[in-house]
């Protein structure tokens, strides 16, 4: 999948620009990096910017377009014609997650658990938050942290 192939071209080269990130600050970076991610993944996945994407695990499917936000799998009333027992006229994020992970090649993380969204992350950049994150398990692990 040509989506996946980018994604995972641009996530090292985001980490790897980490000192330059801290240079400038990451406060002055979270603003174009969320404009960046709102326009790019909305346009593209139709990103509901909830901080914690899960695309690369979701078959390229936002499940914060669920209208019940489940981020682990479908809930029950998923109708026989693969369609949302909430709005019949979308189809299941989840039907669209598990035929996205089937087409993507590699090992599938569609069965890996997703924590629940923190509401307090709306809006903000997923990739600075993953940059951080990141930086900080290689502090750990390096006996900085």
């Amino acid at each position: 999948d040509v989506l996946l192939s980018v994604y995972n071209l641009l996530e090292p080269v985001i980490i790897r620009l980490d000192p330059l990130w801290k240079r400038i600050g990451y406060h002055r970076v979270e603003g174009a990096m969320k404009w960046i991610e709102r326009v790019g993944k909305g346009f593209l996945f139709d990103c509901k910017m909830c901080g914690k994407c899960v695309l690369s695990s979701t078959g390229m499917s936002c499940p914060m377009n669920c209208p019940k936000t489940l981020r682990n799998g479908p809930c029950g009333g998923v109708r026989l014609d693969g369609r949302c027992e909430v709005k019949p006229q979308q189809r299941c994020v989840w039907v669209e997650a598990w035929r996205g992970s089937q087409i993507i090649p590699g090992e599938s993380r569609i069965a890996e658990f997703r924590e629940p969204v923190r509401f307090s992350w709306q809006g903000s950049s997923s990739w600075m938050r993953m940059v951080r994150q990141h930086n900080k398990v290689a502090e750990i692990n390096e006996g900085k942290g």
